[in-house]
């Protein structure tokens, strides 16, 4: 009977000890991120489902994933970087944009409306900055289809 006793708490040892380990954050460390906010508009209208992206003008390190976002039907969309709407890590950043179609059933993103003016970060003239402890509001920005 005391066996019993004694493995019983052995596995509930163990027990404690996995979910203890599997609480840990996995994967590298993360930046601090900042909220980073605005509206869409095009042609004069809020458009949803516009492919938002951040591009570092500094370059940041690898280990960092793209902060991206797609706006809402009202236009409006809070950028992400690790979870839906964390916001940016500091730094110096330019936007681009496409506003394609999402094909559910093979769950790619294309067919960009904007004709892809908006697309390439070298060229883009959406530039902002995020600095420790502010939050980024980029207000209206107005694209055009034409």
């Amino acid at each position: 009977m005391a066996w019993r006793i004694a493995v019983g708490w052995s596995i509930v040892g163990c027990c404690f000890f996995l979910v203890l380990v599997g609480c840990g954050r996995k994967g590298p460390p993360r930046k601090e991120t900042f909220p980073v906010r605005g509206t869409l508009v095009i042609d004069g209208r809020p458009v949803g489902n516009v492919a938002v992206r951040c591009v570092s003008v500094q370059n940041l390190d690898a280990s960092t994933p793209p902060s991206a976002t797609f706006t809402r039907d009202d236009g409006t969309f809070e950028i992400s970087t690790y979870e839906k709407s964390d916001g940016v890590p500091e730094g110096e950043y330019v936007l681009t944009f496409e506003w394609g179609e999402l094909n559910l059933v093979t769950r790619t993103y294309g067919g960009d409306k904007l004709g892809g003016r908006y697309r390439d970060a070298k060229q883009s003239k959406f530039r902002f900055k995020v600095e420790k402890g502010k939050p980024v509001d980029l207000g209206r920005i107005e694209l055009t289809t034409k």
